[in-house]
């Protein structure tokens, strides 16, 4: 079994090899180590892309709006997911982006997960019918897991969740109340065996 170490290397020197520059390589490698780690197929849909991208060059998406629609090709999700991550902080006010058309929509994906972690806020990504919570950065919940090669999200969206706590007030004041029962009050004794108490002072 090759080491995540193996996988970014790997990855990351491969996309400089078709011409990347190593700044974005390096982004790329990173995404492929996390897509991997996560059980999402990602050297196989990056090993795919790279030679589909030798016989066409795919669309590139700069300013990033609320609705992205291509002219010709399917975009490329590498200048997607570089250009939502570098713009994610102005793009949250829009509560939901849409895509249509991203190809190896799974090279798109670690970019949404690290753009949660930038802004603070969990983000929902629909590629068709597979569905991605982000949450920070740290972990992925989906209902598609290690599909293998996913060539091209047709309808692709973020959604910016709010956040929010999953209990109600009542159930937190409820569980407060059993916490306080651990508090002890200060007292004489109390004071003598706590924090600095029994020292001597040789001076």
């Amino acid at each position: 079994m090759k080491s995540l170490s193996e996988i970014e290397t790997v990855s990351k020197r491969s996309s400089r090899a078709v011409g990347y520059s190593w700044g974005v390589a390096e982004e790329i490698g990173k995404n492929i180590r996390m897509l991997e780690m996560f059980g999402i197929s990602g050297i196989k849909n990056l090993n795919y892309y790279f030679r589909i991208k030798k016989k066409k060059e795919f669309e590139k998406v700069n300013l990033i709006s609320k609705k992205n629609e291509i002219t010709k090709l399917e975009f490329c999700p590498i200048v997607a997911g570089l250009n939502f991550l570098d713009q994610v902080r102005s793009l949250e006010t829009l509560k939901e982006i849409k895509f249509e058309k991203i190809a190896f929509p799974l090279l798109f994906l670690p970019f949404i997960s690290r753009a949660s972690e930038v802004i603070g806020k969990k983000l929902e990504l629909n590629i068709d019918k597979r569905l991605f919570l982000l949450n920070y950065n740290i972990s992925i919940y989906s209902n598609s897991l290690n599909e293998g090669i996913v060539d091209i999200g047709n309808t692709v969206s973020i959604k910016f969740q709010e956040n929010i706590d999953s209990f109600k007030e009542n159930e937190w004041e409820e569980l407060y109340k059993l916490s306080q029962k651990t508090f002890v009050e200060e007292n004489e004794s109390s004071r003598s065996v706590g924090a600095g108490s029994g020292l001597t002072d040789n001076d």
